[in-house]
């Protein structure tokens, strides 16, 4: 938990954008695997965390404009639990450390948004995404289930996206933590990509690293010899000498702040003259955005001068031809670059996406290109120092995407269709890294850059 100042700041900033009315938050319950008491790893609700900091099941705040109050609803373990957990915090406890001097039982929270509707004040809350939650609000509301998300807050999802993407050095420091066992994790699964492995191994071993690190994987484990899959989490195949294996994987910190990297590296420790190909293709792409990245520029810009680059470099190859600029503007990258360049990160690994990716991504300026490949790129607004994002370009050939746009002639001024065909069973290459916007540019995050360079990676792979 961070400084009581710290959130006791955050609510004050939050509240000076609301001249009246409730805003209420939940936190999330405990979610049972196969039976009530069986449950899943806890994860608290982010935008809970952020104004609250409380990592505590089956809580609700509500934050009262015109009266500046702020009060904690939840109830305390009880002696049969404690038996079971050993010794509890109280509410009140828990309160207190964040700021919060007024503590309720959970059952009260109905009576002050009852008491509140009933007055005709209007109730913030946030886009739920858990059915518990769409239910809680049901209940509370007076509201469909099915309806409950159309009354969501358009005004508090803005100024909680205005105060969460700007990055505090308390959240950067957490952000580090988990880019430094992120770099463990993916050191780790350089040196086990052996032939004969199974990818199960390495994932598990990894997902192992970022439990011992203290906390968690920050999204299930991306490891494949299929890396033209952009998000595989199938790990049933056994490694074969010469393939590639992508490995897209981070942490949280124990505060819940993500980590967000990818590598892809040669199987048995060592590239082919085609791999490393297209692979410096990809890092050229990724050096580039990193290098051009800085306030005031658009993200979006970023994206289509990485573009650019793996355009030119394709071109370079005969696997792309005509002019550059061109290409890009009729999305001919997009059959082999064919998602966003990255996206905020912070105490979400897609920062924020709860409350809608454009809201997040985009704004009145910036509005999403509807260009296939393009369109999924899921931040494009101007940065700001502070920003935390993700750098992602990637190569990959992927059968079913090529078959059909050659069979449609899509792009067939820009791209060589027969060169292609023998880059058919290929694969895909990723590679990501973690950037902080700061006042003049940007920087990476983390203690060193996880091994990047196919000189890198061999070396790390065979010593």
């Amino acid at each position: 938990m961070f400084s009581q100042e710290t959130y006791i700041t955050r609510r004050e900033k939050l509240r000076k954008k609301f001249k009246t009315g409730i805003l209420l938050f939940l936190g999330n319950t405990e979610a049972p695997m196969n039976y009530p008491s069986n449950t899943y790893k806890y994860r608290q609700d982010s935008n809970f965390l952020y104004f609250f900091g409380l990592d505590h099941p089956g809580l609700a705040a509500v934050m009262d404009i015109e009266a500046g109050t702020d009060c904690i609803y939840g109830d305390d373990y009880t002696l049969d639990d404690i038996i079971w957990m050993g010794p509890q915090p109280t509410i009140t406890d828990m309160a207190k450390n964040i700021g919060v001097v007024s503590v309720h039982p959970l059952k009260e929270l109905a009576t002050t948004i009852n008491s509140a509707l009933k007055h005709g004040r209007k109730i913030h809350f946030l886009p739920p995404y858990r059915a518990n939650s769409i239910l809680q609000l049901s209940n509370l509301m007076g509201i469909h289930p099915n309806f409950i998300k159309s009354y969501t807050s358009e005004k508090l999802i803005k100024a909680t996206i205005s105060l969460r993407s700007i990055k505090e050095e308390c959240e950067i420091a957490e952000i580090e933590k988990a880019c430094n066992v992120g770099y463990q994790m993916h050191v780790a699964s350089m040196k086990m990509a052996k032939p004969g492995v199974f990818e199960r191994e390495i994932a598990g071993h990894i997902e192992g690293i970022a439990l011992g690190g203290g906390g968690m994987v920050s999204f299930p484990v991306i490891l494949s010899q299929h890396g033209e899959t952009l998000h595989n989490h199938n790990h049933a195949d056994k490694l074969e000498a010469g393939r590639l294996m992508v490995t897209d994987a981070g942490a949280e910190s124990e505060m819940h702040y993500a980590s967000d990297f990818t590598r892809t590296i040669p199987v048995g420790g060592k590239f082919s003259k085609k791999q490393k190909e297209i692979y410096d293709i990809v890092l050229a792409a990724n050096n580039r955005a990193i290098e051009i990245a800085k306030p005031g520029i658009t993200y979006q810009s970023v994206h289509l001068e990485s573009a650019r680059v793996i355009t030119q470099g394709l071109k370079d190859l005969g696997l792309m031809k005509g002019d550059v600029d061109e290409a890009v503007r009729n999305g001919a990258h997009a059959m082999f670059f064919p998602h966003g360049l990255g996206h905020m990160m912070g105490l979400d690994v897609h920062d924020m996406e709860d409350l809608g990716e454009n809201y997040v991504g985009y704004d009145d300026e910036v509005s999403r290109i509807d260009q296939f490949g393009t369109a999924y790129l899921r931040l494009g607004r101007r940065l700001e120092p502070g920003f935390v994002l993700t750098v992602e370009p990637g190569i990959y050939f992927i059968p079913a995407l090529i078959d059909q746009w050659k069979s449609e002639k899509i792009n067939a001024s820009f791209i060589n269709y027969d060169k292609v065909e023998e880059y058919r069973d290929f694969g895909g290459i990723r590679i990501e890294d973690d950037l902080l916007i700061t006042d003049k540019g940007a920087r990476l995050l983390g203690k060193k850059r996880i091994p990047v360079t196919t000189e890198e990676i061999e070396e790390v792979m065979n010593s």
